[in-house]
């Protein structure tokens, strides 16, 4: 990479997933000769707004340190590790589309996209290498986390008895985790005092919840413009938040009417899923724990020197919330 170094004090957020972007696109270039490449980069550099690893670069500046090179590359180890992750989801998924554009096994076959798959996975792990066993470690126990959360959502896939516990499991695995440890990869590369690196983490998990519910919502409301089309978690029938409460909050006749739309999901029956679920006040309750988790994470950042780096991370966290509104 060409030096990037910047105070992120002085920028927007939009300014700093500009640097994240310019980033990832040097690198993707330096890495251009490997045979791979070629058909990871298409959705390497398809889009999204980078929230991890631009997460990563303000947790490290809050830490006290300057962004520079080395973090650079420690968030893309991050967003290329989850990047090699949606390779392998859309293969599990027999998903056709990725952020609007074919899905690399789709376009190029499954195998080309279980190699690409590992390709970026190692690419992941050789990059945070880079700073040391520790955050190896903390990688590995983030991709641990991950299998065990697909696993279990695999697991629970069209069970009416998924209790609320399981879900939190599920999404702690799956979505929290990955974002709680690169907030707290930035603390330790930025050699941060413990409470600090644990201040970090603790609003990645918060954040990180709040995320998912935010996507939960999503699947129910639908945003095509964001790539969300509705109804996508019910037809492959996953346990969301919503749907969890609503079956735990409904009884008699409303109960047995929500398990049988459940179980015989179609189009014609999206309103009467979304009566339901007004009934119980199930996306009420979600929305409130959103603003919760949101509140949560904001206040784990107490013990921090107040910064624009905090400011800005306190506007992600938020702006990320809004996406369901």
């Amino acid at each position: 990479m060409k030096g990037i170094r910047g105070v992120l004090a002085q920028r927007n957020l939009r300014e700093v997933q500009g640097i994240v972007e310019k980033a990832l696109i040097e690198y993707v270039d330096e890495r251009s000769e490997d045979p791979a490449m070629k058909y990871a980069k298409d959705i390497l550099l398809a889009g999204g707004k980078r929230f991890r690893p631009v997460l990563g670069c303000l947790a490290y500046e809050a830490a006290g340190a300057t962004l520079d090179d080395k973090m650079l590359r420690t968030a893309l180890s991050a967003e290329i590790i989850h990047t090699a992750t949606l390779v392998h989801d859309d293969i599990y998924d027999q998903a056709k589309l990725r952020r609007g554009r074919p899905t690399l096994h789709s376009q190029h076959g499954i195998a080309h996209g279980i190699i690409s798959g590992d390709y970026l996975f190692t690419l992941g792990y050789w990059l945070g290498a880079e700073q040391g066993p520790e955050v190896i470690k903390v990688l590995a126990e983030t991709c641990i986390g991950l299998a065990n959360g697909e696993l279990l959502q695999f697991d629970h896939i069209g069970d009416l008895g998924t209790s609320p516990e399981d879900y939190y499991r599920i999404i702690d695995g799956k979505t929290a985790g990955p974002i709680a440890g690169g907030c707290k990869v930035a603390g330790m590369v930025a050699n941060a005092d413990q409470e600090i690196v644990e201040a970090l983490e603790s609003f990645g998990w918060e954040v990180g919840r709040a995320f998912q519910m935010v996507d939960d919502l999503l699947d129910l409301t639908g945003n095509p413009r964001m790539g969300k089309p509705r109804g996508t978690d019910i037809y492959e029938g996953k346990m969301t938040l919503p749907i969890i409460h609503a079956l735990t909050t409904l009884h008699g006749n409303n109960r047995e009417n929500l398990e049988d739309v459940l179980m015989d999901f179609s189009e014609d029956r999206w309103d009467e899923l979304i009566e339901l679920l007004e009934v119980s006040g199930s996306i009420g309750y979600v929305r409130s724990l959103i603003d919760s988790h949101i509140q949560r994470a904001v206040e784990s950042l107490a013990i921090l020197p107040n910064s624009g780096q905090i400011e800005l991370m306190i506007e992600f966290a938020r702006k990320s919330a809004l996406r369901s509104t």
